[in-house]
């Protein structure tokens, strides 16, 4: 089986590429994805060796992109709409969640809308405002759409491949800060062999305290997990991949071996993902727990400067301070 070295960036655009390969009814369109390849060159090289009918730039206008997009899913294509930063998906909004997330239900079933909704997420790049935002919490929370985030090379090549092939309307999430970060990718196995799409995975095993992170907070967990070795204990590391629908039994599993859990995300704490992943973990392990089930987040306010984006990031020193004080109690 053939493995490459690839960043994570370039394994969404491998995966893109081999998309519109295998289905002539993939389409990517969005704010210069077509001859500059993307902000982040996701897309780069894909206009020009698959054509601007199917890499098409569109106006500056994301209300446009997606409902345009909606269109094509009715008519049978999949469109593959990149929204360019996550602060701008919010002119969407409105299309997302009264339209792409309605259509199925409003049509008692007779519509499909196989579209997905690329947003690089996240901070950490040095970025100006609307451009580090953490918006997964108002997709997770609407009925009728599907959420994921991808967190290394391996993933990124197959989850947009599976995301692309689902008839559901999907929002994927890129950790843009790992872009540039490399993994094994395994390139050439068939799609219907590749890790399920709304499937948790351990990603670290161990036996103290269990850690639940997707996206970018994946790596700043593993980091956290080695260090934490070296003192001796040992941290399980779930990477969730789906946010809606949520898969904790991974997580119920480990939570029931490690008896201490620590939920880790970018967004804001209040009403974030981890209040809900809390709140079941407590319902199902409640028996196991050794200590409450802590979270570790960005703050309440909006996100800062880039000068001290460093002071709002969870980090290593914050996730392993949580894992000390369920040792406290």
């Amino acid at each position: 089986m053939a493995t490459e070295t690839l960043t994570l960036g370039k394994a969404l655009n491998t995966g893109l590429r081999r998309a519109l390969e295998d289905d002539p009814k993939v389409i990517i369109m969005g704010e210069d994805v077509g001859k500059l390849g993307g902000v982040f060159r996701i897309t780069d090289g894909l206009q020009k060796d698959f054509g601007d009918q199917r890499v098409i730039d569109t106006p500056l206008a994301e209300s446009g992109i997606i409902g345009t997009a909606v269109g094509l899913a009715i008519r049978g294509f999949r469109p593959v709409c990149e929204i360019q930063f996550d602060g701008f998906v919010y002119p969407a909004y409105d299309q997302i969640v009264s339209q792409v997330a309605k259509m199925h239900y409003r049509s008692r079933g007779k519509l499909r809308i196989p579209m997905v909704i690329r947003i690089p997420f996240g901070g950490g790049i040095g970025a100006v405002e609307h451009h580090s935002e953490s918006p997964e919490a108002y997709f997770a929370h609407t009925a009728g759409l599907k959420v994921v985030s991808c967190a290394s090379p391996q993933d990124a090549y197959w989850m947009i491949q599976q995301a692309i092939a689902s008839d559901d309307p999907i929002v994927f999430l890129e950790p843009k800060r790992r872009y540039w970060e490399k993994g094994p990718v395994e390139l050439d196995a068939p799609l219907s062999q590749a890790y399920p799409l709304h499937s948790a995975r351990v990603v670290r095993p161990g036996t103290d305290a269990t850690v639940l992170a997707y996206g970018p907070m994946v790596r700043t967990c593993l980091e956290a997990a080695i260090a934490a070795a070296e003192d001796g204990r040992e941290l399980e590391v779930v990477d969730l991949r789906t946010l809606s629908p949520l898969d904790l039994d991974a997580a119920y599993e480990s939570v029931r071996r490690t008896g201490r859990c620590v939920v880790v995300h970018e967004a804001p704490g209040n009403l974030g993902l981890g209040s809900e992943i809390a709140a079941r973990i407590t319902e199902r392990c409640f028996y196991s727990l050794e200590a409450p089930v802590l979270r570790v987040t960005g703050f309440d306010t909006p996100y800062p400067a880039s000068r001290v984006e460093e002071e709002y990031l969870p980090d290593l020193d914050r996730v392993l301070d949580a894992v000390d004080r369920t040792f406290g109690w």
